[in-house]
């Protein structure tokens, strides 16, 4: 399907932009992906998409947000701080009445939870400025199995590899552990810079993260605690980097690791053997 030929019925996007004056702004962390095709596939990666709510972080003009639509969404919810892109939306809201609810703010100091009337999953191309710490929030909730019941979303490439790295890996991280230590998390597909305007410098990827049982049942945030401590000095042997928490030598104990080892090495479940000692501590 060309943009000469979309099949919602709606105005090519690039009309759209270029009709309501609306030009990516960098302090937004904006990059308007307009080819259809390619939302549509987006869209299809969080399938099926009719039994669950919608919750789409940063629309833009609403590339994405027509794609859920159109591919069956049984309702969305659009949150978006740049008021230049709400008449756009309010169109396609006008095209699928009742299915569109769009909430303008940010998404930072948004709960969406008090929006939506029953099982929701998240689907965004998410700003660059501000996606790793709406990721870290959904993944650090206290209540798990969690509101959403999968994240599809866009990342820069070296994000997404961060996000879905083993242990051993040199993208293995702070990242990889929250993602990974009670949920699955894969890269769906890459997105060329050539398929947004502007065009980025990097390669982007698409990664869904689906929840499941914890690898071991320890306190999330300290959890964070841990992770960011012996990742902040990733070079350093945790006897050097886990001094943040205090005396890093019991907890190492507890947890039958050897101090000599780097961050970069701990299984998710040898991370949490240090956060129960800590828990315990």
């Amino acid at each position: 399907m060309s943009e000469s030929t979309v099949a919602d019925g709606l105005p090519p996007l690039r009309e759209v932009i270029a009709r309501h004056g609306i030009s990516a702004r960098k302090s937004l962390g904006q990059n308007f992906l307009l080819d259809l095709n390619l939302t549509g596939r987006i869209a299809r990666a969080g399938a099926p998409l009719a039994e669950t709510e919608v919750v789409e972080i940063g629309p833009g003009p609403g590339g994405l947000t027509r794609a859920l639509l159109s591919n069956g969404a049984r309702r969305v919810i659009a949150i978006e701080r740049d008021s230049r892109c709400l008449a756009a939306l309010e169109e396609i809201s006008a095209r699928w009445p009742g299915r569109l609810e769009i909430i303008e703010g940010d998404a930072m100091e948004i709960d969406p939870r008090r929006h939506l009337t029953g099982p929701a999953q998240i689907i965004a191309n998410l700003p660059y400025n501000v996606g790793t710490a709406l990721l870290v929030g959904w993944m650090s909730g206290a209540d798990w199995p969690p509101w959403w019941s999968r994240l599809t979303l866009m990342f820069q490439k070296e994000v997404a590899e961060r996000i879905t790295a083993a242990p051993g890996d040199g993208a293995y991280g702070r990242l990889s552990v929250l993602a990974q230590w009670r949920a699955t998390a894969k890269i769906a597909f890459e997105v060329s810079p050539r398929a947004f305007t502007p065009a980025p410098k990097v390669t982007s990827a698409i990664v869904t993260i689906s929840p499941g049982a914890p690898v071991a049942e320890v306190d999330p945030h300290m959890l964070e605690r841990v992770v960011a401590a012996a990742f902040g000095q990733r070079r350093k042997m945790l006897r050097q980097s886990l001094k943040r928490l205090g005396d890093p030598a019991p907890l190492l104990d507890a947890a039958g690791i050897d101090g000599a080892r780097r961050a970069e090495t701990l299984t998710l479940m040898e991370f949490c053997a240090l956060t129960r000692a800590l828990q315990d501590g």
